[in-house]
């Protein structure tokens, strides 16, 4: 197959930053995408619907002239988020989610929720009106190997919290391992999973290809090759629980080229080409159109896409670098190729 043409995506899974980073990076999800559920974790972070409401203007100010691209907003929760904030984010109209970060699981989750039972009121008013939670599913514990921290999420925190809150609609992000698909594809009704091309494309060797390549690393971390293959049979399965979500995380290149380096990779300047690089390595590019523009937009309730985009299969050259503001930013693959190309990039 050397031309793809699918109802256009969604990325229900982004980060695009705020000021000049927002500006930079916003346009490539926009060319590619109808629609992101755009991450909260900002500094200081998008934790009331006034905030988002401020946040979403910005995004769209930032859009290129005759985009129709919607950002779809999350609310960040904390152990201080009441119920009637829940109620506001649902009553706007355009916050679809409230995002869960463990207090200190990744870039910018330091006033994330520190101890589970303290936000089990908010949960309960999440329950009843219908609100989606969207889990950072890692456990932050200093003696918890890194490689293990979603399967311990799993186990002592989710598998306990979806028995608590029976009726909860849960999407747990970035899936990284065998254990999760399992876990994923077990679970009760209103629990799905997002998976990222990065995750699909590569195990945790990438990460120490002839050194340390710190542009790989992200967290969830990269895991083993049979996490890899069962991330990757679980995409292509048609199976609506696992649907698109980039977690394309920008960082400036000093921010990852350092002695402690961020945890993102940048993936939205090619994010749908990547995916299709991923189902057509296992000969399933029928099913990309149903993992990228049916299942996500169906979990949130929302209408499908109506318009097309069309995919060809022609290797396309990855610039080295981006303007980032006043930085640089190095995107997945930088001076290398990927196989697919967006026709009307």
């Amino acid at each position: 197959m050397n031309r793809l043409r699918i109802l256009r995506p969604d990325d229900w899974h982004l980060h695009l930053r705020d000021g000049a980073a927002l500006q930079a990076v916003v346009g490539f999800t926009a060319q590619r995408f109808g629609r992101a559920i755009v991450m909260p974790n900002l500094k200081p972070p998008i934790t009331t619907t006034a905030l988002a409401r401020a946040y979403r203007q910005r995004i769209l100010s930032a859009l290129p002239a005759g985009s129709r691209f919607e950002p779809l907003l999350t609310l960040y929760l904390t152990n201080s988020t009441t119920p009637d904030e829940i109620d506001r984010a649902r009553a706007c109209g355009f916050i679809h989610g409230v995002k869960l970060y463990p207090a200190g699981a990744t870039t910018h989750s330091d006033a994330g929720v520190s101890d589970l039972e303290r936000v089990y009121g908010v949960l309960a008013h999440m329950e009843k009106v219908g609100m989606r939670l969207l889990i950072h599913g890692e456990s932050t514990g200093p003696d918890i190997d890194v490689f293990d921290r979603e399967s311990h999420f799993i186990d002592t925190v989710l598998e306990p919290l979806l028995v608590r809150f029976p009726r909860l609609p849960i999407v747990l992000e970035h899936l990284s391992t065998a254990r999760g698909v399992e876990f994923i594809r077990g679970a009760r009704p209103g629990i799905a999973a997002t998976i990222t091309p990065q995750h699909l494309l590569h195990n945790r060797n990438a990460i120490f290809s002839g050194g340390i390549r710190p542009h790989f690393y992200c967290l969830p971390i990269l895991k083993r090759e049979p996490d890899r293959e069962a991330l990757l049979e679980a995409a292509t399965s048609a199976n609506p629980r696992f649907f698109l979500g980039t977690d394309s995380a920008p960082h400036e290149k000093n921010a990852k080229e350092n002695s402690c380096g961020c945890a993102g990779m940048f993936t939205a300047h090619a994010a749908i080409e990547l995916y299709a690089e991923a189902f057509a390595s296992v000969g399933r590019l029928d099913r990309l159109e149903a993992f990228a523009s049916h299942f996500g937009a169906d979990f949130y309730g929302l209408p499908r896409n109506t318009d097309h985009i069309t995919l060809l299969n022609e290797p396309c050259m990855v610039p080295a670098g981006y303007l980032f503001g006043d930085a640089e930013l190095i995107p997945y693959r930088a001076g290398e190729t990927v196989g697919w190309r967006l026709e009307s990039a």
